[in-house]
């Protein structure tokens, strides 16, 4: 026995001088100096789901925390936001007709129109993204405009974005957000604006969009819910990945300035392969309705620390390699990152 220790974990003990990474997890001090991966509200993008009227803020039943807003309330709005560090949001226009061709979806006194014009009185330095999409202006619900045999066009809905894009930069807006999965659609609204004059407007696409099950509370929020169908002829399939960097990279050579993936939790691996092919690009990840609401039902049960696991959620989108996340969660995650509540 001689020469053997009697102590059974003194085998187990690091040499002096071995590395040791908790030394640097020691202290709260020293965690935030080393963290890879940060957080701030200006990482932000909160979406806004505007609707015709005054005085109107309507509850969203499947997201608790979420309101329909009608344009004289979006000032009050964009002062909360700018106090609360969020500097973008994503409009969502509610009209108060629809129609096979979603005519109002371009007017220039649409609600849409009206909410852009409205957020940059309110505060002129808000980032106003929108929104360029049929869904919601339309009777059947769908992103085109539909044939006699209920398949979505794709060139005949080309000309018609263009046109939504266009009145969205004359009404002020500073990017424009295609969302159907239109194929050409960056090519085909890059032409309008420029041809508008309105080459200062950006382009955030919805380059990879999928067709996905987490949609259903967005579709309440936003009344677009297709009459008939689905829309799997236009977005991504869920098992498809090498597809989404093939989309992406069309729309790249079409003019996009900024990329975005939706949804976001279930994708993560295609939120960092896109951050990898298109580094030079920004790029975003849509937190989506369904994932929202889940992580508010399980607060709202005590099943979860609902601050804690949004505050995780966000940091986990942003270090699979998203700049900005758009998320129902802003207002929320800006307060707690302010120390506020």
């Amino acid at each position: 026995m001689t020469g053997l220790s009697s102590d059974p974990l003194e085998a187990l003990r690091l040499v002096p001088g071995a590395t040791r990474p908790r030394r640097l997890r020691r202290t709260a001090g020293l965690r935030d100096l080393v963290r890879e991966t940060t957080l701030a509200p200006d990482d932000l993008v909160h979406p806004l789901f505007v609707v015709p009227g005054a005085g109107v803020r309507s509850p969203v039943a499947s997201m608790p925390g979420v309101d329909q807003l009608s344009v004289d309330l979006l000032g009050a709005e964009a002062r909360e936001l700018a106090a609360l560090g969020i500097k973008a949001v994503l409009l969502f226009g509610i009209p108060s007709e629809k129609d096979p061709v979603g005519l109002e979806s371009h007017a220039e006194d649409g609600v849409a129109q009206q909410a852009i014009r409205a957020l940059k009185d309110g505060r002129p330095e808000l980032v106003v993204m929108t929104d360029v999409c049929l869904c919601e202006y339309t009777d059947h619900g769908h992103c085109g405009l539909v044939g006699p045999d209920g398949e979505v066009l794709n060139d005949e809905t080309l000309e018609v974005l263009g046109r939504i894009a266009v009145s969205h930069g004359d009404a002020g807006a500073d990017v424009v957000a295609p969302s159907g999965m239109i194929d050409g659609m960056v090519g085909a609204i890059r032409a309008a604006l420029d041809g508008d004059g309105l080459e200062r407007v950006a382009i955030l696409s919805y380059a990879v969009k999928y067709a996905s099950a987490f949609y259903a509370p967005f579709r309440e929020a936003a009344k677009g819910t297709p009459a008939f169908g689905d829309r799997r002829s236009h977005q991504m399939d869920p098992g498809n990945a090498r597809e989404a960097l093939r989309e992406a990279a069309l729309d790249v050579e079409q003019g996009a300035d900024a990329l975005m993936v939706k949804p976001a939790l279930g994708y993560l691996d295609v939120v960092r392969s896109v951050r990898d092919r298109f580094p030079e690009l920004p790029l975003a990840a849509y937190n989506v309705s369904g994932e929202y609401a889940m992580v508010k039902a399980a607060g709202a049960n005590d099943w979860l620390d609902e601050r804690a696991v949004v505050l995780e959620v966000l940091t986990g989108i942003r270090r699979a390699g998203a700049d900005l996340v758009v998320t129902y969660h802003a207002k929320d995650a800006a307060s707690w990152l302010q120390g506020r509540a």
